[in-house]
């Protein structure tokens, strides 16, 4: 579970695994704060969050600024529903940073914009603008191999 948030909001395999491994030591470290009261696996995937996002907070790798141009961009058009999951987190991991990890807050997490924006650093704006040009990326990745797709079942016939 925690190595699915790591792989989730790094670019590659090592970058999860150092990640990871950062996120086990902060929980070594910290397992005196864990109340009885609450699921140890809810407690450890937020604070495998916290880690990732304080590496990039740090790192300042998703402080980049677009103005959102289109609206429509926003809208649910279900093309990324469709996708087996080890692919989406492939064409994930693919997005940049600042991409990334917007897209992962707000569509995987739940977190509003104004809660991204707090959690970051970054205006609400930017917030919907990287979440937007997240969803354009996939939806662009997605068409692409589905183009490829259908030439090569063309060509095999």
């Amino acid at each position: 579970m925690m190595k699915g948030v790591c792989l989730r909001y790094s670019s590659n395999e090592q970058e999860a695994e150092d990640l990871l491994q950062d996120s086990f030591l902060k929980a070594f470290d910290k397992i005196k704060t864990f109340k009885n009261e609450g699921a140890l696996g809810g407690w450890l995937r937020k604070l495998t969050l916290n880690t990732v996002l304080e590496y990039y907070r740090k790192n300042k790798q998703f402080n980049q600024t677009f103005e959102l141009t289109e609206q429509s961009d926003l809208t649910d058009d279900g093309i990324i529903e469709q996708l087996e999951l080890e692919d989406l987190l492939l064409k994930i991991q693919n997005l940049p940073t600042g991409f990334r990890t917007v897209f992962n807050l707000y569509a995987i997490e739940g977190y509003n914009h104004r809660e991204i924006g707090k959690l970051l650093d970054i205006s609400d704006g930017t917030s919907k603008s990287q979440y937007s040009r997240a969803r354009k990326l996939l939806k662009n990745m997605i068409t692409q191999e589905e183009e490829m797709e259908h030439k090569n079942f063309k060509h095999a016939k």
